[in-house]
């Protein structure tokens, strides 16, 4: 765990043991998000990794016509390779590796563009969800919402099922207002009444 989340984690736990001595005064209404579970299983979450797969969709396919092409390639060199004179052999061979370097090459390619944006198309949805449990715990009067760092919470604190109900009512796609909301780990805006 990092120096950042676990000052966060001790700040929430010191927050929440003053504001629960404070109790004689006023009542504190806290709540737990469990945000894995929340990111996971959110329709936002669903819709831009079936985004990324659309859009990602022709490149694979020409990684897979390119591969069973030099599996039918391999497989022609060996059965006729004996038979071919050693230039057209040497010739094939060469043309077979630089076909496997190339297709090594896009494939890699493939492999960083698709883990880039997958990134960034996490830290968008990570973003929206801060501010719709933010935008839920100020409409339903929360005092504080917990997540990550959270070992043990009874059942009534837990409000992941609840901000889930509400991003079902929100469009499956992020608003474009989305990529301006605070980065992870970015402390929450304070909810007021809470010092």
């Amino acid at each position: 765990m990092s120096t950042f989340n676990r000052s966060i984690a001790f700040l929430a736990l010191s927050l929440s043991g003053l504001l629960l001595s404070g109790q004689a005064s006023a009542e504190v209404k806290m709540g737990v998000v469990n945000f894995q579970k929340l990111l996971e299983e959110a329709p936002q979450t669903k819709t831009a990794m079936q985004a990324l797969e659309n859009e990602f969709a022709p490149r694979r396919r020409e990684l897979l016509a390119m591969q069973n092409d030099l599996k039918a390639r391999e497989e022609k060199l060996q059965k006729e390779g004996a038979l071919m004179s050693e230039a057209d052999r040497a010739k094939a061979e060469k043309t077979f590796r630089d076909q496997q370097r190339e297709f090594s090459r896009k494939a890699g390619e493939f492999q960083d563009d698709g883990s880039t944006r997958r990134n960034e198309e996490i830290g968008k949805v990570q973003r929206y969800l801060v501010t719709e449990i933010q935008g839920y715990a100020t409409a339903q009067g929360y005092d504080l919402v917990l997540g990550d760092g959270v070992f043990f919470a009874k059942g009534p604190l837990d409000i992941t099922a609840q901000v889930l109900a509400v991003l079902a009512t929100r469009p499956a796609t992020l608003p474009a207002s989305a990529t301006g909301a605070p980065k992870p780990g970015t402390p929450p805006a304070k909810t007021p009444g809470v010092k």
